[in-house]
């Protein structure tokens, strides 16, 4: 029998910024928090903040993370003439990390391919709304329209609409946030810890059955 057992969020230090902090009708800071690595597919994001540009033009981007697309991801946002919006921020900290979280307005997950990413829980614990790709086991994480906004992979636009929804609708922002701090409380040490254990005895249990 399968078990899934969830991975764990340190909500000490992940935690919202201050309410009053929250400015989308000035100024709109994107962050993707992945590696620099073609399944994350950063790429999506940034083509993403060029359309929402046409109709929010104070909207940036901060991408945290490493990894061997830097090059082609400098020359996109070159050919796309995004220079002062786009801070590759590299490989951050979990202090830093942290902080950046509290930065931010919309977090964006573009992977083409997932289990259950730690930034998406790092994200809704940290008060920030995400914008997710429905990939892998990004549903069983997020639910579209209640503790966050799913959308296909590979697709700018649809990305870039569902963060001018954000935009439009301070309602459904605040839905997302209060929502997902209530959904991470589910992925604590105190919630995962008993799961895991009773995963170990049990593997005990099978591993003595089967040497008896």
């Amino acid at each position: 029998v399968a078990v899934v057992v969830p991975n764990i969020i340190d909500l000490q230090r992940y935690k919202p910024r201050e309410a009053s902090a929250h400015r989308l009708e000035h100024e709109l800071h994107l962050i993707v928090t992945r590696n620099l690595e073609p399944v994350y597919d950063n790429a999506t994001a940034v083509r993403a903040l060029e359309l929402i540009r046409r109709d929010c033009r104070q909207a940036r981007i901060t991408i945290a993370g490493s990894g061997p697309e830097l090059s082609r991801l400098e020359s996109l946002v070159h050919e796309l003439g995004l220079e002062s919006q786009v801070r590759f921020a590299g490989r951050l900290d979990r202090v830093s990390m942290a902080a950046l979280y509290r930065q931010a307005d919309v977090m964006l997950n573009p992977s083409l391919t997932d289990n259950m990413p730690n930034s998406v829980l790092e994200a809704l614990a940290s008060g920030v709304p995400v914008v997710s790709t429905d990939v892998g086991g990004v549903k069983h994480l997020l639910s579209d329209g209640d503790t966050g906004l799913l959308v296909p992979p590979g697709r700018p636009q649809a990305m870039a609409d569902a963060v001018l929804r954000l935009l439009a609708s301070p309602v459904l922002r605040e839905r997302l946030v209060l929502n997902g701090l209530r959904e991470v409380q589910r992925y604590t040490w105190a919630q995962v810890a008993p799961l895991l254990l009773s995963v170990y005895r049990q593997a005990q249990r099978l591993s003595s059955a089967e040497g008896a």
